[in-house]
């Protein structure tokens, strides 16, 4: 399934940095407005004899669940283990956020195409390469101006910041969520494992509950606040999330 909304959406968000807080009031005005409601959130399957709190998240979800659920989706199977690992690893450590594989996948649908946009893809280790490095938040049409906060050592622009990644955050976002997903010792933006287990904190940190409406809603909206972007996301979400047919392979 094709991402539907411009890959690396979030370097040229309007009216919002990319993947970063909300300026002040900015929250409650987008709920104002037709976002949609919560998508199912759904769990994999877990591998048998995986925890948590010692196995990276790509080793989490079920060898089978993540065959057939690759087949059904048409998301390349290294991310979709980032995606099913994430979901598992917080249903351990933050089971009050309640966030499924399928939201961050239509994340990292829209955002980069899981990925691969401008040819990029996920190695066996997860290294997302070429790194996708967003445009300049210069203060352009349509995009906010953000000078350069991290010396252009994340994005390699010492002038403006970029959002970066498959899950396309920006400098400032990183340094405060940044996770090691794949327990390497380090976080890198570029690594899928990290950068989908960053995107699952900072979406439960702003969203607290994402089965609910509300949480869900105020999770995206601090992501992006456009409300296509939502709309892409929850129909995205909604689709990967379904159930298999009994008979189908995974059912």
């Amino acid at each position: 399934m094709r991402a539907r909304a411009g890959a690396v959406a979030c370097a040229a968000v309007l009216l919002l940095t990319a993947c970063g807080p909300n300026p002040t009031g900015g929250l409650r005005d987008a709920l104002e407005r037709d976002y949609p409601p919560a998508p199912r959130q759904a769990l994999p399957e877990a591998g048998a004899d995986r925890a948590a709190d010692v196995d990276p998240v790509a080793d989490l979800a079920r060898p089978r669940w993540l065959r057939d659920t690759a087949e059904r989706t048409g998301i390349p199977r290294r991310a979709l283990a980032a995606y099913a690992g994430a979901s598992l690893r917080l249903a351990e450590t933050m089971p009050q956020c309640g966030l499924g594989w399928n939201t961050l996948a239509g994340i990292g649908a829209v955002e980069s195409i899981h990925g691969s946009y401008l040819g990029a893809s996920a190695d066996a280790d997860g290294l997302v390469s070429p790194p996708i490095i967003g445009i300049a938040l210069d203060g352009s049409e349509g995009v906010m101006e953000i000078l350069d906060t991290d010396g252009g050592e994340l994005d390699g622009d010492v002038r403006w910041d970029r959002a970066v990644g498959p899950m396309q955050f920006i400098p400032t976002t990183w340094a405060d969520f940044a996770q090691d997903g794949n327990l390497d010792g380090r976080a890198d933006p570029h690594q899928i494992d990290d950068a989908v287990l960053t995107a699952a904190h900072y979406l439960c940190a702003s969203g607290g509950d994402l089965t609910s409406d509300d949480g869900w809603q105020a999770a995206l909206a601090a992501y992006n606040r456009s409300v296509s972007y939502a709309h892409d996301v929850a129909d995205l979400a909604t689709s990967y999330g379904q159930e298999p047919d009994a008979g189908e392979p995974g059912a």
